[in-house]
């Protein structure tokens, strides 16, 4: 009997919210084949293999809602598509990409389904539905997989493309508090957290803030410890050497021992500690400069490496080192001891998520330093009990944040100022944590630019700290939300048109205006040529542009169905009509009920404090209004529209033709606003439908724009804005 086979025809990112959800995620197109007619409870073992391979397949509540659900469809009987689905999510959950949602749907051929999972990184989901292909099919056919092999191919694509986890933690709070993100690097860290001028760029720890001065100081050590001293904080006595010759005059005036460092690296990367003897101090030397281009002799401090965290001027977290030990056993190589003591430990790794790495000789050359000065190699055998230091510096395990002495808190942010970096990681040495800094002799021995948070995020001993959420709130004081107002435009009728006139009454009202339509973008209304490939392209650059205090986007129902919105949320969605389809069929959308599907996303994505503008004259589009989280204004040509009294006397707003003239009807009355035989109005009825001079008087009122200047701004439209 051949194996099985399930053909995936396509996959596409969608990027933004779309017909699925409101999140980005990957939409597979599957040919389950004659899997059609073999559904899971057909198949002998498919089951039990499964929950073999992948035993959180348990958690999945499917559409039961509840622990097991998925299993329980599996025992009842499922097909491919849907049981596909289960198993690329739970690949993604064990690569340590989590996601939980996923739809399976069939269409209008047979055994073809659509199939969309949450991706929070496109490059990853791709690749796990493809490994949920493979192992599927071997499960059916009772075929060998090597799960452990797939799952480390998907934990390197996470590596690749996925967010830092520092990055991670600062985007997830931003996400926590609605402001909106944009990364801006594919497979990098520097993200853009808010929409165009309300914008705040992060990358990893750094922020608009970080001052490129602030970050050259905290690279030179020798500078930031006299800016430091000066100022009144403790630092260790010490200099910047030019030989070994003069790092030895220095140790010896300093008094041995002391510390050897680069002068401009970071990260405890060619630091070596205790150093006693000439001999050590060469090979100290050494290893400096090759981590930076300067060396530093310094008094050694007695005591525990500690970092404290800094953000706008204040403590956060701290975090205690710990030293990395072995013990001979009279048998094993240290090399073999490292790897069964230490790199056995969960908390070590090569990828980023881990918050230790992994010990591998000799490329450590600070580890081969310490064992040298031991008398000792890789290869060398220690006795039975004799313990051996592998890693003195680096190594932040414990959370001690509630240990922290006032004193202490307030030199760290002291440093943190003199520097004049928003967030730093400020390395100490001291006895205790929680005794003033000078009554132990305790000193700050680094200042850092751009620190991990991996060592507060996930100590291995002690509390998780916030600090995502603390540089979150440091960018965006409350009552901020990063958003600039958003016009999002779909239907199918005069939409690019009506995208520009809305976008000229908000640039004629005083806002710096971006308008992405038919393709293209205009800022100012001056169309630019930014080469976007895309729509949804098009609305992402006028969102990250700094200058933009306002944008319309036009969003056409296949630029939603190919990508998603451009954006997360809007202040003003408009929809002008929900006809039957036309050459949607790629995307098997062949009915009316269908296309309403597809453009209630640009209802569903409406903020609670904006507004949905939709034609009442097109009753589908107008059955729309029962899903805005904000309000609705309707818009239709006839005064005596039946929705007109209800919603008007409901606290809404309904924009009419009435007496000759465009009329804004609303609780208290109604106010004539444009009249229709005006010169410049007739000009512009000849080139855009009535229906879409509604609708753009219909949004302006939505974003409360005043009426004189609605009016006056239409009146003249047609001669100062010739692009319609």
């Amino acid at each position: 009997m051949p194996p099985t086979t399930i053909e995936i025809l396509r996959m596409r990112h969608l990027r933004g919210p779309n017909l699925w959800t409101y999140r980005a995620a990957l939409e597979a197109l599957i040919d389950i084949g004659p899997l059609e007619d073999r559904p899971s409870n057909t198949l002998p073992g498919l089951t039990e293999r499964l929950t073999a391979w992948l035993p959180g397949l348990v958690e999945h509540h499917c559409g039961v809602g509840e622990r097991g659900g998925f299993l329980q469809r599996l025992r009842e009987g499922t097909w491919a598509g849907h049981i596909l689905e289960h198993v690329a999510i739970e690949l993604l959950n064990l690569a340590g990409l989590p996601t939980g949602f996923g739809q399976t749907r069939s269409t209008d051929r047979r055994g073809v389904y659509k199939m969309v999972i949450r991706a929070r990184q496109y490059e990853v989901a791709q690749a796990a539905v493809l490994e949920a292909r493979d192992l599927l099919c071997a499960a059916i056919d009772d075929r060998p997989f090597d799960l452990v092999a797939a799952v480390k191919r998907l934990k390197g694509l996470v590596d690749r493309w996925a967010l830092g986890p520092s990055t991670a933690a600062i985007v997830d709070a931003a996400t926590a508090r609605r402001i909106p993100h944009i990364r801006l690097i594919e497979g990098g860290n520097l993200v853009q957290l808010g929409y165009g001028a309300q914008q705040q760029r992060i990358w990893t720890a750094e922020t608009d803030r970080t001052s490129a001065i602030a970050e050259g100081i905290s690279r030179d050590k020798d500078l930031t410890k006299r800016l430091l001293a000066e100022c009144g904080v403790p630092v260790p006595e010490g200099r910047v050497v030019e030989s070994v010759e003069d790092a030895w005059e220095a140790a010896q005036a300093i008094g041995l021992p002391v510390v050897v460092k680069p002068s401009d690296a970071n990260h405890a990367r060619g630091v070596s500690l205790d150093v006693r003897t000439r001999e050590e101090l060469e090979a100290a030397c050494r290893l400096a400069e090759r981590e930076g281009s300067e060396v530093m002799v310094e008094r050694y401090i007695p005591g525990t490496e500690h970092r404290v965290l800094v953000v706008g001027g204040r403590m956060v977290a701290a975090s205690r080192g710990e030293c990395a030990w072995i013990t001979g056993d009279g048998q094993h190589t240290v090399r073999e001891l490292i790897e069964r003591d230490i790199n056995s430990d969960p908390r070590r790794g090569e990828e980023e998520e881990y918050p230790l790495d992994t010990i591998r000789l000799p490329e450590n050359r600070d580890v081969m330093l310490e064992l040298q000065r031991q008398g000792l190699t890789p290869d060398s055998v220690p006795e039975a009990g004799r313990r051996v230091l592998v890693q003195r510096t680096g190594l932040l395990t414990d959370d001690v944040t509630d240990l922290v002495h006032p004193d202490i808190a307030e030199l760290t942010a002291l440093a943190a100022r003199v520097v004049g970096l928003d967030i730093a990681g400020i390395d100490l040495v001291v006895q205790d944590i929680g005794r003033p800094l000078a009554e132990q002799g305790g000193a700050i021995v680094e200042v850092n630019a751009g620190p991990g948070l991996l060592p507060h995020l996930k100590p291995a001993r002690g509390t998780p700290r916030p600090v995502g959420e603390a540089i979150v709130a440091h960018l965006f004081p409350p009552g901020q939300t990063g958003r600039i107002p958003i016009v999002g435009v779909t239907g199918t009728r005069d939409t690019a048109a009506l995208a520009r006139l809305i976008g000229w009454l908000l640039q004629r009202g005083g806002q710096h205006t971006g308008v992405a339509c038919d393709g293209r973008i205009y800022l100012q209304m001056q169309p630019v040529d930014a080469g976007a490939p895309s729509p949804w392209e098009a609305g992402q650059r006028i969102l990250m542009n700094r200058r933009v205090q306002a944008a319309v986007i036009e969003s056409s129902p296949r630029s939603i169905l190919d990508e998603g919105l451009p954006y997360d949320r809007c202040l003003i969605g408009v929809v002008t009509d929900v006809p039957p389809p036309r050459g949607l069929d790629d995307h098997f959308i062949t009915t009316q009920e269908q296309m309403r599907k597809v453009l209630r996303t640009q209802v569903d994505v409406v903020l609670p404090e904006g507004c949905a503008v939709l034609n009442a004259d097109c009753e589908v589009c107008a059955s729309l209004a029962e899903l805005s989280d904000g309000a609705v204004l309707f818009y239709s040509d006839q005064a005596d529209h039946p929705l007109r009294a209800e919603h008007v006397a409901q606290g809404g707003r309904f924009v009419t033709v009435e007496d000759g003239w465009v009329t804004l009807a609303r609780a208290g009355g109604a106010r004539p606003v444009l009249a229709l035989d005006h010169p410049g109005v007739q000009t512009l009825l000849r080139r855009v439908r009535p229906h879409t001079l509604l609708a753009a008087v219909g949004a302006a009122v939505a974003l409360e724009l005043p009426l004189d200047l609605v009016r006056a701004g239409l009146e003249v439209a047609a001669v100062e804005l010739p692009d319609l």
